[in-house]
């Protein structure tokens, strides 16, 4: 049974895979065609990139979820199995409409700050549902505590409000996004190898692979870019497996460069770009005197050590940073018992 199971899931993966690897291509046609294209802000000529490319991620994972949610219903009688599927695409799905919303009306010219979160509030509704009679959390350093109804009324619009908003944030160069959401998956689905949380297995590893598949297009230079399309249900996601995988309190660590993204512009009235001043030869200068985003720290970082710095090594190191907050999430998991 537990080889089977196995087995299956493993076919889950590659069909998230697979749909988002053999769609990207099409998608990048049909862009074109439709001009549904952003500028490469990183890169000299500014060439224009198909966007959206989100919007296959979706699909692959959402094919990847019902493939599962069908063999757990007909295969191994699991009718729970069904109705977390069910939940979570109605959330991811609510979210990506918002994403879809910002995509085709263009980064300049898209939602307000502050209509982003409140259209993501009523996204939180589906994944809601279905965790109604979850009642306990494992609260660092204090344990798992019984909150009764607030955790699901509050706790869950709360985490996928949050994370879909906050993943949004740390985006604009080739291959950040998918990168980033690839280490926070692999991460979640190794801590629920470690927890048994079969289920969280199943969703962390469906999302991993998908990004996986379109991370080999999006990676420098790209050929697509993923839009808020992704970013917000990627983000979304992310919430929905933390919470699968009870593995919630990881999260606040793998978050903290999105923390940071949070808190730099804060101290800057205007508001800021991510963006990097570009050079005639590709190199980069941080767009302002001051930090105001994780982007221009890890400019500012890495010109102390190298006399040019390109878009790949502003990449590599926030990736490189964020590897090692998921080696610190598994040591936590592994060696500090009261975390």
């Amino acid at each position: 049974m537990i080889i089977t199971e196995i087995i299956l899931s493993i076919v889950a993966f590659v069909i998230s895979f697979g749909v988002t690897f053999f769609l990207i291509p099409q998608w990048i046609k049909y862009a074109k065609k439709l001009k549904i294209l952003g500028q490469d802000m990183h890169k000299v000529d500014k060439a224009a990139i198909p966007e959206a490319g989100g919007l296959v991620v979706i699909c692959g994972i959402i094919f990847g979820l019902l493939f599962y949610a069908l063999v757990q219903v007909f295969v191994f009688r699991n009718q729970q199995a069904m109705m977390f599927v069910l939940g979570s695409i109605g959330s991811i799905l609510c979210v990506a409409i918002i994403g879809v919303m910002d995509d085709f009306r263009g980064w300049k010219v898209g939602l307000k700050q502050w209509q982003k979160p409140l259209l993501t509030f009523p996204a939180a509704i589906p994944f809601l549902l279905v965790n109604f009679n979850r009642t306990t959390i494992d609260i660092p350093f204090i344990g798992i505590q019984d909150v009764g109804i607030i955790l699901p009324l509050l706790f869950v619009t709360i985490a996928i409000v949050g994370a879909s908003n906050a993943f949004n944030m740390l985006a604009g160069y080739n291959g950040l996004e998918a990168g980033m959401g690839m280490i926070i998956l692999g991460t979640f689905g190794i801590l629920s190898i470690l927890e048994m949380q079969t289920i969280g297995i199943v969703f962390c590893f469906i999302g991993f692979f998908a990004l996986l598949a379109f991370i080999i297009y999006n990676w420098f230079p790209s050929k697509v870019f993923p839009g808020d399309t992704m970013t917000y249900a990627i983000g979304a996601f992310i919430a929905v497996c933390a919470i699968l995988s009870r593995v919630e309190k990881f999260a606040l660590v793998l978050f903290i460069p999105y923390l940071f993204d949070f808190i730099l512009p804060l101290r800057k009235r205007m508001k800021v770009e991510a963006f990097a001043k570009v050079n005639p030869d590709g190199s980069f200068e941080p767009p302002y005197k001051g930090i105001y985003d994780t982007t221009h720290l890890a400019i500012h970082i890495l010109k102390t050590y190298k006399k040019k710095v390109y878009e790949k090594d502003v990449v590599l190191f926030i990736l490189g940073f964020e590897l090692i907050l998921a080696v610190l999430c598994i040591i936590l998991y592994l060696f500090v018992p009261i975390y």
